[in-house]
C-alpha cells in the first residue's frame, strides 16, 4: 500500500481540505469524524477522483473507548500510518469566565486536548514500531495570545502548543517528526459552531477582509509532509495578511 495519512475531524474545514490535498498527493487515507454521511460522501468523492483507498471511521475523539476500538485495532494493511493530522477541535461560546457554560468548557477540553491525546497515544505505537512517521497538530493563534472571553478555548490551544513540544521530545528517539500549525482567522465552520448555529454572527467575523481558507491550511500540511526526511517544520503561525494579532484585524468596511 502507498503512504497512509490519518486525519481527524475530516468532515469539514481544515480536515476535509487536508484530506483532498493529501489524496491528490497519492496518499491513502483514514478519515474520522462524527458525521457518518459526510465521511461516506468524502470517501466516494476521493476514491472516484484520485483512485486512492479510503477508510472512513465514524466516532467521537472525546471517547477513549471509541478511539481505542477504531484506531487501536486497525486492519493490518492500514497500520503503517505515515502522517497523523490531529485536526479535530472546536470553540464553543464566547463568555467571560464568570459566565462560562460548563458544558461548553467540557466540550472544548474533551475535544481539543483529551481527544488529541487519545488519538496520539493510540497511533504513536504504530509509528514507533516502524521508527518513522509525522504528527501535525492543528493549534491556533489562540495558543499564542489570549483574548477577552476566549478563556477556555485559548487555554486548550495553549495546551496543544505545549503538547506538541512535549510530544516532539518524547518521540524524537524514534525518528518521528512532530509539528504544529497555528492558524489565525480562517473562514470555516469554526464561527458557526462557536456561535451555536448563528450564521449572521459567524458571517460578521469575516466581513471587511480576506480571511484564511481551509485550502491555505491544507497547502501548508502538504508542504510540511513533502519536506525531506531530515527537515521538520516544527511550528508555523499562519495569518491572513489583514491580521496583526488575535484581536487586531484591519477591516475595510
Amino acid at each position: 500500500m502507498s503512504k497512509i495519512a490519518l486525519i481527524t475531524g475530516a468532515t469539514a474545514g481544515f480536515g476535509e481540505a487536508a484530506a483532498r490535498r493529501l489524496a491528490a498527493e497519492g496518499f491513502n487515507l483514514i478519515i474520522t469524524g462524527r458525521r457518518e454521511e459526510r465521511l461516506e460522501e468524502l470517501k466516494k468523492s476521493l476514491t472516484a477522483e484520485y483512485k486512492i483507498e479510503v477508510l472512513p471511521l465514524c466516532f467521537d475523539v472525546r471517547e477513549i473507548e471509541q478511539v481505542e476500538k477504531h484506531l487501536g485495532n486497525l486492519p493490518e494493511n492500514w497500520q503503517d500510518i505515515d502522517v497523523l493530522v490531529n485536526n479535530a477541535g472546536l470553540a464553543v461560546g464566547l463568555n467571560p469566565v464568570q459566565n462560562g457554560v460548563l458544558e461548553d468548557w467540557e466540550r472544548m477540553i474533551d475535544t481539543n486536548v483529551k481527544g488529541l491525546l487519545y488519538v496520539t497515544k493510540t497511533i504513536a505505537p504504530y509509528m514507533i514500531k516502524r521508527q518513522k512517521g509525522q504528527i501535525i497538530n492543528i493549534g491556533s493563534i489562540a495558543g499564542r495570545e489570549v483574548y477577552a472571553n476566549g478563556n477556555v478555548y485559548c487555554a486548550t490551544k495553549h495546551a496543544v502548543d505545549a503538547l506538541t513540544k512535549g510530544t516532539r521530545l518524547d518521540l524524537l528517539p524514534y525518528g518521528i517528526r512532530v509539528s504544529q500549525i497555528a492558524p489565525g482567522a480562517a473562514e470555516t465552520e469554526f464561527s458557526v459552531v462557536r456561535f451555536k448555529g448563528d450564521q449572521n454572527k459567524a458571517d460578521n467575523v469575516y466581513k471587511g477582509y480576506a480571511p484564511l481558507t481551509a485550502d491555505d491550511i491544507a497547502d501548508l500540511v502538504v508542504y510540511m509532509v513533502n519536506c525531506p526526511p531530515h527537515v521538520n517544520i516544527a511550528d508555523v503561525l499562519i495569518l491572513p495578511a489583514a491580521q496583526g494579532s488575535t484581536t487586531i484585524i484591519e477591516k475595510k468596511l
